[in-house]
């Protein structure tokens, strides 16, 4: 059955399992800020954060309260799933206080595969067409999570909450990793060393320069295409030097098309071509080594059984 928006319903004052992640979430990363207040850049604004983010939880609550409907509802889901645009930038705060990792992962990326997949990508595909066709792919990743979960919303909503938590559950998992390991992939990691370093396999440790330098570097130069001007305008705004490995873009982009497999066979063939022009987007625009795409997939698979199975847990 179909959600009406407008039809008012029995109100059912509990919490959505992404509510109860997020409210987890927020105790936990507020517990690591008080642990490490005296190393933090900012960590008053970042207690301030979290307090609004809970105010902000209880008011959607209470604004469905008192006006019960499939929109309240909707409401308070979106209320969470907006906040991982706070939550991501946020894991550069805690990684920055630990020493650089990227030589390591440009290291391994370079035995591998006797070259630098993320510069060597674009001198083969180096065209408009091609370098407009993986933007897009990128581009389209936050597009293809609101699509999937409105489509649950809508069309199987006695499952939406099993694909929120599963989408949510598995963010926060990266984010976790994020937080302790400190890799900021090739688009920073390359202009931190120098080029010609990154191309002759030469790659020395940093350690915490990006403390001290987080400024965005655009590996791309847009030339007036449209999503590659999007993406880089997405990258100026809300990039930090973080969260490289494993590729939590691969990996969300994963389970968003186990999601559609399950719900219609037409969602996942439409959304399939976006799904592999996004894993060659990772590479393609310096956002990640080859490694951590590869490791996107893997752990996007893992995530989705483990939440799956963590969401079946919860709900006996």
């Amino acid at each position: 059955m179909a959600v009406n928006l407008f039809k008012p319903e029995e109100p059912v004052v509990k919490f959505y399992a992404v509510e109860k992640l997020n409210l987890l979430y927020n105790l936990v990363t507020t517990l690591l800020v008080l642990l490490f207040f005296d190393r933090m850049a900012d960590p008053q604004a970042m207690l301030m954060g979290r307090f609004l983010i809970l105010v902000g939880t209880f008011v959607v609550i209470f604004i469905y309260t008192k006006f019960p409907s499939g929109a309240t509802s909707f409401l308070r889901i979106l209320f969470q799933m907006s906040l991982l645009s706070y939550w991501y930038p946020d894991t550069f705060e805690f990684n920055r206080l630990f020493p650089n990792l990227d030589h390591l992962f440009a290291s391994l990326d370079f035995n591998l595969f006797c070259c630098q997949p993320a510069l060597e990508f674009e001198n083969v595909c180096g065209s408009v067409f091609w370098r407009e066709a993986f933007n897009m792919g990128y581009w389209l990743y936050y597009p293809m999570i609101a699509v999937i979960s409105v489509y649950y919303f809508f069309a199987r909503p006695k499952e939406v909450e099993k694909c929120t938590f599963i989408i949510i559950a598995s963010f926060f998992i990266y984010y976790f990793i994020y937080m302790f390991l400190p890799v900021a992939g090739p688009q920073f990691y390359f202009p931190a060393i120098g080029e010609e370093l990154a191309i002759s396999g030469c790659y020395p440790e940093i350690g915490d320069y990006f403390n001290h330098h987080p400024q965005v570097t655009i590996a791309q130069d847009g030339k007036g295409a449209l999503f590659t001007e999007l993406v880089c305008m997405a990258q100026s705004a809300g990039e930090r030097p973080t969260a490289a490995f494993p590729s939590s873009h691969i990996g969300v982009t994963t389970i968003i098309i186990i999601l559609a497999y399950k719900a219609k066979r037409w969602l996942f063939y439409t959304m399939f071509p976006v799904f592999l022009l996004l894993c060659c987007a990772t590479v393609y625009i310096k956002a990640h080594y080859l490694v951590d795409a590869i490791a996107g997939v893997i752990t996007g698979l893992l995530f989705y059984w483990f939440t799956a199975w963590l969401y079946k847990k919860l709900n006996v």
